[in-house]
């Protein structure tokens, strides 16, 4: 297999236009094959227009019939719809992720939100919302959608990562039942380090945020997660034995358009996502069972690359998520995983492996009925 260059950081995550080349979008109103290939699809969800102009949030649904990477025990009929929620500067890639909740018995959807992935037009402000609230609408057109297609009464399992896991679980706490169950991979609840630094940032970004909003926040983006999901390069050493084939060594493909390193972090943005976590330290009361999956281990200050953080989530602190998981709801369920990166369903084989058999087990108490 090639050896692979570490990913390149450039100024403000800015990608050249011509070493892009960006699938044109998904139409409205009906379905299209989809960047992912058989078995995926995608339509185009038309929103209001905000400041910056046309706005739109992307569906993406499995077809489990038509993908030849279906697991043959895939149920005909599903019983139960998911709709998933990436995190920020991300957006849906994860085949096997689809496939394992269509093994389970789910009709899986995923949202690519406004302003990210398949839905970021060249005239916005890459993931750029004032409020976390702003995103109801993308859910609630996206959810007109499913209910249309599995029945009004379905039960509907909302699943996030990172940012799209305190957006989810925000939102769950604002729509008292209307989830059968909600699954947080990694979700991004607190701030880094502590609850402290967030008291001390939160009033000095929402001042920055009211008068200048999309200001750029000075950060440094090494780009180790971005290398955790571009596979091995010649830094880490000898292939894995017998993973030769795995995505996590291979690479996971990420389009370099829509999931970029140094991507710029604004006021704005960073006032809103402070005022969810200030929320969630208030406390929530999510009234459906809540599975939280994190890695075991953070190694978030490391300045130089180690393939010990293929190991590790190298995004956000653990154990601050860990520390405000029993502040979502009366019903929570914690799952740590040894080995696991920042998106856990992204780690290598044996990890993803584990995390969707702790996945179908809590699903098949609290999901299936």
């Amino acid at each position: 297999m090639p050896r692979k260059k570490a990913p390149e950081v450039r100024p403000e995550g800015t990608v050249p236009e011509d070493l892009v080349d960006l699938p044109p979008p998904a139409p409205a109103g009906r379905w299209s094959p989809d960047v992912l290939g058989d078995g995926f699809e995608a339509r185009t969800i038309p929103l209001l227009e905000d400041d910056e102009g046309e706005v739109v949030a992307t569906l993406v649904r499995h077809v489990p019939a038509d993908d030849p990477g279906a697991f043959h025990e895939t149920p005909s009929s599903p019983s139960f719809a998911v709709l998933y929620l990436h995190g920020w500067n991300d957006y849906f890639y994860n085949r096997d992720v689809a496939r394992r909740w269509s093994q389970l018995g789910g009709a899986f959807y995923a949202l690519d939100l406004r302003k990210y992935g398949r839905s970021l037009r060249p005239h916005q402000t890459r993931g750029y919302v004032e409020s976390l609230s702003t995103y109801d609408e993308d859910l609630h057109e996206a959810l007109k959608v499913i209910r249309r297609e599995q029945g009004v009464r379905t039960d509907l399992v909302l699943m996030g990562h990172s940012t799209g896991g305190l957006t989810a679980a925000l939102w769950a706490h604002r729509h008292p039942g209307a989830l059968r169950a909600l699954v947080l991979n990694a979700p991004w609840l607190e701030l880094q380090h502590s609850a402290l630094l967030r008291g001390v940032a939160q009033p000095i970004i929402a001042r920055l945020a009211r008068t200048q909003p999309k200001a750029v926040i000075p950060t440094s983006d090494p780009g180790f997660y971005q290398r955790t999901l571009t596979g091995w390069t010649d830094e880490d050493g000898p292939l894995p034995e017998g993973q030769e084939d795995d995505p996590f060594v291979t690479g996971w493909e990420p389009h370099p358009a829509w999931r970029i390193v140094g991507a710029p972090i604004r006021a704005g943005w960073l006032s809103a996502v402070l005022a969810g976590h200030a929320q969630v330290a208030a406390g929530l009361d999510i009234d459906c069972p809540v599975l939280v999956m994190t890695a075991a281990k953070t190694i978030i200050t490391a300045t130089k690359w180690s393939p010990q953080l293929r190991e590790v989530d190298v995004v956000l602190d653990v154990t601050w998520i860990r520390r405000r998981v029993h502040l979502l709801g009366g019903h929570v369920t914690l799952v740590r995983l040894d080995g696991a990166i920042h998106d856990v369903m992204l780690s290598s084989r044996r990890v993803r492996d584990r995390a969707h058999a702790e996945l179908a087990r809590w699903a098949r108490t609290y999901v299936l009925r």
